[in-house]
């Protein structure tokens, strides 16, 4: 997987399509790629804004006023307008940014806790299985992150001191399954085969049931 790490990132999004969206009065998203997207969001889009301007009421005292882009994206936006371009630094708001993408993510990385589960449930299937053998979620993420395509929308640095926060983002959830199950078979197979705590005769009823899952035994 790749990482798209807000902190280095900069969203040029086209000035045009973003002035046409924002007087539409419609609730636009932009993602990663700086592309405008609108409701209903694709399935695993990845967002770094989402919003909508409602068109001000019409007054012959006050005729109605053009919001600035400073207005539309909020403080926690670095905005610079370049010619036909906006450009945009997102990192500020990574703590919505979660909240916008959450729900369509793989899998969430954002908590001291960690990942506790995937959004797909076959794949939470062979995750929940496999801690029947101590296989914790954490090395089967690291396993997957290096071995299927997806992004990893994340902020991630190494100084003053290093923090990571991040959201996967499968590319193809039949591989990633293919991936997760043969990775803890693999391991099951060798417990079951040179563990004699987890010899056929040893395990306990979920432990087998685990293992006849993973064609371990």
């Amino acid at each position: 997987m790749k990482k798209f790490n807000l902190f280095n990132e900069i969203i040029i999004v086209d000035k045009a399509k973003l002035l046409q969206a924002i007087n539409s009065s419609k609730k636009f998203g932009i993602n990663i790629n700086g592309e405008i997207v609108y409701e209903p969001y694709a399935d695993k889009e990845m967002l770094i804004f989402s919003g909508e301007v409602k068109p001000q009421k019409q007054s012959s005292l006050t005729p109605p006023k053009a919001p600035s882009l400073s207005d539309v994206f909020g403080k926690n936006y670095q905005i610079v307008e370049d010619d036909d371009r906006v450009l945009i630094k997102a990192f500020s708001n990574w703590q919505e940014i979660i909240g916008l993408n959450v729900d369509r993510a793989s899998y969430d990385d954002t908590t001291g806790d960690g990942v506790d589960k995937f959004s797909n449930p076959e794949l939470e299937d062979i995750g929940w299985k496999a801690t029947d053998f101590e296989i914790n979620y954490r090395a089967i993420v690291e396993h997957l992150e290096e071995n299927c395509e997806g992004t990893l929308l994340c902020i991630e640095q190494e100084e003053p001191s290093y923090q990571f926060s991040g959201l996967g983002f499968f590319a193809d959830d039949e591989h990633a399954k293919e991936v997760m199950y043969k990775y803890c078979q693999d391991i099951i197979k060798k417990m079951v085969a040179e563990d004699p705590i987890y010899k056929e005769d040893n395990l306990d009823e979920d432990e087998e049931e685990s293992a006849r899952f993973f064609k371990a035994i």
